[in-house]
């Protein structure tokens, strides 16, 4: 499945710089506001590290991960929602994404301009979100009047979609993001049904832009500011240094160990980033392995078999027999299916299984004869 993340933030807290580090890009990442203009996108491969375990094990001809698209939409200012600095082409590119990653600068460096001309990591993402909210106001607003004369002819589907909209437009003039509300399956739908794309029902997660000496230890006032406001929220947060970062991205393997080990750190942050994303959008993986390929596959939380094998192939749902489940703990544990099966450690699944992160599935799939699916 495709999915992406828009990075946003004010001008000048680091967004271009660290899409530089997360996708080995080179785009410009100058001092000065709305240096990016035109939103800049990049596919990148979710370097799952279980994948490699499999692989050891299996000996594939090759490898292939699933990957992330991000984007790097133009830096926000306050009055965006009213066309102020590139707000209106702000606003209608991150009206395309899944999901949101929010830079906010917490380092304080005299050399580099902020466009409020302070360092308030908090008062920035109120900003944003005052913003988002507003541009969601006028959105519903919108489609309120033209359900409103739709509902007057008796449309009862209509009328339902007026008493939602009524009380998404209340929730919005109380400064209330709509991804606070939508945890209900009720919410959901009808939020989809009517099709939308508001901008504060994407989920979002934070991204806390500090200096190398916060990496090594050192106390941040606006780090643990942001990271308050963010638990109050129940929205992760995630440090970065995206000079660290960008720098580390342009090294080779070596290079790499000797910056982490610099700083006490086991990966790169962009790691961690990646996997909060499929976090944020309720992704897990699954594996098939043979001796073609070792493949990663995305879906999304509680997905049953059969839709799961529906990534791989449209035809496969409705084909589908059963699936062959391997643990991933299990099968490098007992280093191969043969073994697996010996220890009782295959399972043989219907439709109605729920694939779990790290499965290693064979699908048995056709309408007259099985076939495996997932191995080679």
């Amino acid at each position: 499945m495709n999915l992406n993340c828009g990075i946003i933030g004010l001008p000048n807290v680091g967004k271009s710089s660290f899409f530089n580090a997360l996708t080995n890009s080179d785009i410009p990442s100058e001092n000065y506001p709305f240096c990016t203009i035109e939103a800049n996108s990049a596919i990148v491969e979710v370097r799952d590290k279980r994948l490699k375990e499999i692989s050891s094990i299996v000996k594939p001809s090759r490898i292939i991960y699933s990957t992330v698209e991000f984007v790097d939409i133009a830096g926000l200012v306050a009055g965006a929602s009213k066309g102020e600095g590139l707000g209106n082409q702000f606003l209608a590119n991150i009206r395309e994404v899944d999901s949101i990653m929010q830079i906010l600068r917490c380092f304080e460096k005299n050399s580099i301009l902020h466009v409020e001309n302070r360092v308030d990591p908090v008062a920035d993402k109120e900003i944003i979100e005052t913003e988002l909210i507003l541009k969601d106001l006028e959105s519903v607003e919108n489609k309120l009047l033209k359900s409103l004369k739709i509902s007057k002819n008796g449309n009862k589907e209509a009328k339902k979609e007026v008493d939602f909209l009524i009380f998404m437009k209340k929730k919005l003039e109380e400064g209330v993001s709509l991804r606070k509300l939508f945890k209900t399956d009720e919410y959901k739908t009808l939020c989809v049904d009517i099709n939308m794309k508001l901008l504060t029902e994407k989920p979002m997660f934070y991204v806390a832009n500090v200096d190398e000496d916060t990496l090594r230890g050192k106390e941040n006032v606006h780090l643990e500011k942001i990271k308050k406001v963010a638990a109050e929220e129940s929205i992760p947060v995630i440090e970065v240094c995206t000079i660290f970062e960008e720098e580390l991205s342009r090294v080779d393997e070596e290079g790499k160990k000797i910056f982490l080990n610099d700083f006490n750190l086991k990966e790169p942050t962009v790691n961690r980033v990646i996997r909060q994303t499929y976090e944020t959008l309720g992704l897990i993986s699954f594996f098939t392995a043979g001796e073609k390929e070792v493949r990663s596959w995305t879906i999304p939380k509680n997905t049953k078999a059969p839709i799961a094998a529906s990534v791989i192939h449209s035809d496969f749902e409705k084909l589908f027999i059963r699936a062959e489940v391997i643990k991933f703990d299990d099968f490098i544990k007992y280093k191969s299916e043969s073994e697996c099966k010996k220890a009782s450690k295959l399972s043989s699944e219907g439709k109605d299984y729920i694939v779990q992160d790290g499965d290693i599935i064979n699908y048995l799939i056709g309408a007259q004869s099985s076939k495996k699916v997932g191995k080679s």
